[in-house]
């Protein structure tokens, strides 16, 4: 058996209010849980969960959103949204002729609005991929650790999808800008088949290393890049 994707869980100083935000752009209800403020998606689109914290903001953020577009006008209106939302634009150094637009959410994680016409995220629905800085050593561990199918693996570059489809999760490949500190987004998993020491065991032999675990007996674990994800109980 394979983790189960929980979710992705954002630190935020104030979750409610950036929850809102995206429950606003990707149309979604709130669900207040122990882990936090979730907003629910589906076995083809990714669950955000967004969980208090006091953590400084670090740039570069390791994970990203994509956002696709139908037209130029689609585009448009996604920005406009996000803006009346509380996003804000976001120079992270890209170029005028890019198509994509880059801002940021209330909390300062930047996403992208990509533009029309983009096969690789064709088919993928409106929230297309989340990206991820790491190696492809950590793409491969991932898609054995949900048992993800490889859908990009190019000049060190990964991607996996679940096997319904929908949004993407890739890994950009090196240079890897160097980790600082902990990390203030990360997995949240379950095991699919109940035994959540087993589903840690087997993640300990794909290369995954333990941290601690919490007081609700969440087990915290690293990833072969080092980046924090957590093991919950059913």
């Amino acid at each position: 058996m394979n983790s189960r994707l929980l979710s992705v869980t954002f630190d935020a100083r104030d979750p409610d209010r950036v929850a809102q935000f995206w429950a606003g752009m990707l149309g979604r209800g709130i669900v207040e849980d122990a882990g936090g403020v979730l907003l629910p998606g589906h076995e083809t689109q990714l669950s955000l969960r967004f969980a208090r914290s006091d953590a400084e903001m670090m740039r570069p953020n390791r994970m990203h959103l994509h956002l696709t577009s139908a037209s130029l006008d689609d585009q448009q209106q996604t920005v406009a949204t996000a803006l009346r939302l509380g996003g804000s634009h976001l120079d992270v150094g890209q170029r005028p002729e890019e198509g994509h637009v880059v801002l940021a959410d209330p909390e300062g994680y930047e996403f992208d609005v990509i533009e029309p016409g983009n096969n690789y995220l064709a088919g993928c629905g409106f929230l297309g991929e989340l990206t991820c800085d790491g190696t492809r050593d950590v793409g491969l561990f991932w898609s054995e650790a949900l048992g993800w199918p490889l859908v990009w693996d190019q000049n060190e570059e990964t991607a996996i999808q679940s096997p319904h489809g929908g949004t993407k999760v890739a890994w950009g490949g090196p240079p890897v800008a160097p980790k600082q500190g902990r990390n203030r987004q990360r997995f949240d998993l379950a095991p699919a088949g109940g035994d959540q020491q087993a589903e840690v065991d087997r993640l300990l032999s794909l290369g995954a290393t333990p941290l601690e675990v919490g007081d609700d007996g969440t087990v915290v674990l690293a990833d072969p890049d080092g980046n924090e994800f957590c093991v919950r109980r059913n």
